[in-house]
């Protein structure tokens, strides 16, 4: 394997607006083709990157200058478009989640293993600097074992605009498929241990936007801690106000711009135009770390706050800043594990395993609230 790695960008739209940077700026990657439905997009891919533009994901897969296929589809489509990644030999990064079904995602994960190539699932936020440094903090044991987490989000994410799919459940539309994700993904990592069981409650509170806009759960882990988890996108409360107004992106807000809208005209042109390659997009100018609202991590003897600068430790006699730089590379972190995987061979944390136990416990958020009862996982 080359000591560069040639990705292929298998959809152009935000997920990949929100990579393309970090992309585009470290030396051990670069951009050798994408694909993309949308002409507007392979058009704007060209002149950003020099590289060969696809309409379809099956000629990116077989382009000879890929090593590595980048998912950056619609849910629905990431197992399909992965097994064919597999088919022609390509190592694969998809975006989260990985797959809608658990059933999905152990075939994704014996295809890889059958194709001898890599599996690795990201962005979510448990890449975040923050969250690393607070799991190094935990896995000293200066504080002692970890006995509570507490995971608190509340954003406009219902009100953004959409396309039909991301307002249907059944296809990965919804809270759970999309914010949970990131959630669960953090307090795992931080846990340090599997969850066992899963006691979950979903909102579904608009009509017009018949899907999950909310929820809260309780996971408790094999270590014997547990997890609250609670999201609410419904746009009224903004916790970015905890995080100093620095948004999940780790770009600075202006509180007075939160969105309040509740209805959209043309919500899928308007959804594009704000996507790469439409004459909206803007991509979020990163001044902090990326987050997940506020995490707090309840140690023996101390809490651990990640935040956008660092991680804030509450001790038993301390209370003080383990700063961080702000990243001169957005997302820097995802290429760290991934050039760790395809070059150097180190097994990926967010590996197939990994996200396919994040999924379950999704899976199990939506199963307790409609059954009404704890899920054993």
């Amino acid at each position: 394997m080359p000591k560069t790695i040639a990705i292929g960008a298998a959809g152009l739209g935000r997920a990949f607006s929100l990579m393309a940077r970090a992309f585009g700026a470290d030396p051990r990657v670069r951009l050798v083709a994408g694909a993309d439905p949308r002409p507007e997009a392979r058009d704007r891919f060209e002149r950003d990157f020099q590289a060969r533009a696809h309409a379809d994901v099956e000629q990116l897969c077989k382009d000879p200058a890929v090593h590595v296929v980048y998912i950056a589809t619609p849910h629905q489509f990431h197992a399909e478009q992965a097994r064919i990644a597999f088919a022609h030999g390509k190592h694969v990064l998809v975006e989260k989640p990985m797959a809608l079904t658990a059933e999905d995602c152990r075939a994704m994960i014996d295809a890889a293993r059958g194709a001898g190539v890599v599996l690795m699932v990201g962005h979510s936020h448990s890449f975040d600097l923050p969250i690393l440094h607070t799991r190094r903090l935990i896995e000293s044991q200066a504080f002692g074992s970890v006995r509570m987490i507490t995971a608190l989000n509340f954003t406009d994410f219902l009100y953004r605009p959409r396309r039909p799919e991301e307002l249907d459940t059944a296809r990965g539309g919804g809270a759970v498929y999309n914010q949970a994700a990131h959630q669960v993904d953090v307090v795992r990592l931080l846990a340090g241990s599997p969850v066992k069981t899963v006691t979950a409650m979903t909102g579904a509170w608009d009509p017009r936007r018949p899907t999950e806009g909310a929820y809260s759960c309780l996971l408790g882990f094999a270590s014997g801690a547990f997890a609250a988890l609670t999201y609410g996108g419904y746009g009224h409360f903004d916790s970015d106000e905890f995080s100093g107004w620095i948004g999940e992106l780790g770009q600075a807000k202006d509180p007075t711009e939160y969105r309040r809208v509740r209805a959209f005209e043309n919500e899928v042109e308007l959804k594009n135009s704000r996507n790469y390659g439409g004459g909206q997009h803007r991509p979020p100018d990163a001044v902090a770390h990326e987050h997940f609202g506020l995490v707090i991590v309840s140690c023996d003897k101390a809490d651990l706050r990640p935040q956008p600068d660092g991680v804030m430790i509450y001790g038993d006699s301390e209370r003080r800043l383990d700063s961080l730089q702000a990243p001169a590379i957005p997302r820097r972190e995802v290429i760290d594990e991934l050039y760790g995987a395809v070059v150097e061979g180190r097994p990926p944390l967010h590996g197939g395993e990994w996200a396919a136990a994040t999924l379950d416990v999704c899976l199990a958020i939506l199963r307790s609230a409609r059954e009404k009862q704890t899920i054993a996982l």
